[in-house]
């Protein structure tokens, strides 16, 4: 079966592998600490009225959906080597545009699948209006996308370089 682009997170085997590393700790050690928690909370009494019992079943709520996520997101993932420094916007670069040819109002960003985001520098997806404007153009092209009004934001690409974590 052959995926789109836009059905597909491009992961580089060291990601893929911190990924699977999350998915086997929640799917495993996780778990089983959660059900002691929920077991110990409701070995205190009245559920209605306890806190730790509702806390504990919310965590495992969110650690469930976390798997789910990972479990997708892990299936449809290609492993495939960091982007090659070829001076073209893709997944895995850390990108510079200028807004509407102002080579004064730029923005830097790392294209990439939200399971990355860091707090160093901030993420796009290549499915946002933004990640989508600018995927595939070359250092000095420019692209476009649209803002949340319906106008269109033109930007120029100035550099387009892999992200070293």
């Amino acid at each position: 079966m052959t995926q789109t682009s836009d059905t597909v997170t491009w992961l580089t085997q060291e990601a893929y592998d911190q990924l699977k590393a999350e998915l086997d700790h929640l799917s495993g050690p996780a778990r089983v600490e959660i059900a002691k928690k929920i077991e110990a909370a409701r070995e205190e009494g009245d559920l209605k009225e306890n806190a730790g019992y509702h806390a504990a079943k919310e965590e495992q709520g969110k650690m469930e959906a976390r798997v789910r996520q990972l479990t997708q997101l892990l299936e449809t993932a290609q492993v495939g080597e960091a982007p090659a420094d070829t001076g073209v916007v893709a997944p895995g670069m850390v990108v510079t545009i200028a807004f509407d040819g102002d080579e004064d109002d730029t923005m830097t960003f790392l294209l990439a699948s939200r399971e990355f985001a860091t707090s160093d520098i901030e993420t796009y997806s290549p499915q946002s209006p933004l990640g989508g404007g600018v995927l595939g153009k070359k250092v000095g092209q420019e692209g476009s996308y649209e803002l949340p009004n319906g106008s269109t934001a033109r930007v120029k690409v100035l550099e387009a370089k892999p992200y070293q974590a």
